[in-house]
C-alpha cells in the first residue's frame, strides 16, 4: 500500500485538526501520540508509528514503563520521537497526580460539614481547625489550632493564622465539634468567630466561615448572620 502523509488526510480525519475542532477528548490514543511524534518514518506516517507503538506494547502504560531501545525496535522511532512520547506521558501523569492531591471546593457549610464529620464525629473532645483556601475556594491544607474547651484566650488569631500566613491562603474556614452532638453555638463560639474575623481583615486573610460540627448536623456562623457574606 503506498505511503500516505497526514497531511495527504482530508482535513477533518486529521488528529490535530480534530483536536483543534472537537478538543483532545474526541482522539485515541493512536491519534494523540500521532500528534506527539508529528512526523512519520521509514516510509511510515505518524499515525502508523502511534498504532504500531499500541500493538507493540499494549497500553500507554505499558509504552511509559518500555525502555527506550524497546521502543526504537520499531522502524521509524529514534530516540528522539521515543523521548518525545515518554515526555508526553509523563507530563500527564504528574498532571493527573496534581489534580488528585488537591482537595474539595467549598461553597457552603453544607459542603464544610460533609468533608469534616466523618473526620470529628466520634471525637471526645473538642478540636478546632483551619481549613486553608486558595482563591477559588479549593481546600489547600487543613490544620489542627487547638484541642479542648474552646475559649476566646485558647483561640488566639496568632495562632489561628498562623499556617493560613505562612501558605499565602486567599481565605479560611474555621471548623470545630461539638462532642454534645448540638451544633448549636455557645456564646463563646459567636466571640470567637467575631475575634477571628476581625483578625482575618487586618491579615487580609478572609474568614469565609466558622462551622460548628454536631452528631448529623452542623451550624455555620455564616449562615446564621454572626460572619457578615464575603
Amino acid at each position: 500500500m503506498a505511503y500516505r502523509s497526514i497531511k495527504d488526510w482530508p482535513e477533518e480525519e486529521r488528529p490535530r485538526e480534530r483536536l483543534l475542532r472537537h478538543g483532545a477528548g474526541s482522539l485515541s490514543d493512536a491519534q494523540l501520540i500521532a500528534i506527539i511524534l508529528r512526523t512519520g518514518g521509514k516510509g511510515k506516517s505518524a499515525m502508523d508509528l502511534a498504532m504500531e507503538l499500541l500493538d507493540t506494547f499494549g497500553s500507554l502504560e505499558k509504552i511509559e514503563q518500555a525502555a527506550t531501545t524497546e521502543c526504537c525496535r520499531i522502524g521509524g522511532l529514534g530516540k528522539a520521537k521515543v523521548a518525545q512520547v515518554k515526555a508526553s506521558l509523563e507530563t500527564g501523569r504528574r498532571l493527573f497526580r496534581e489534580t488528585a492531591s488537591r482537595g474539595p471546593f467549598f461553597t457552603s457549610g453544607k459542603e464544610v460539614y460533609a468533608y469534616f464529620h466523618p473526620k470529628m464525629k466520634s471525637l471526645k473532645k473538642e478540636i478546632f481547625c483551619c481549613a486553608l483556601l486558595d482563591v477559588k475556594n479549593r481546600l489547600m491544607e487543613e490544620t489542627q489550632v487547638s484541642e479542648g474547651t474552646l475559649t476566646s484566650s485558647l483561640i488566639h488569631p496568632r495562632e489561628a493564622f498562623r499556617t493560613a500566613v505562612r501558605e499565602a491562603a486567599a481565605s479560611v474556614i474555621f471548623v470545630h465539634n461539638h462532642p454534645s452532638g448540638d451544633p448549636s453555638p455557645s456564646r463563646e463560639d459567636i466571640l470567637i468567630t467575631e475575634r477571628l474575623e476581625s483578625a482575618g481583615d487586618t491579615l487580609g486573610i478572609r474568614v469565609l466561615d466558622h462551622v460548628i460540627i454536631g452528631d448529623g448536623q452542623y451550624a455555620s456562623m455564616l449562615e446564621k448572620g454572626y460572619l457578615k457574606s464575603k
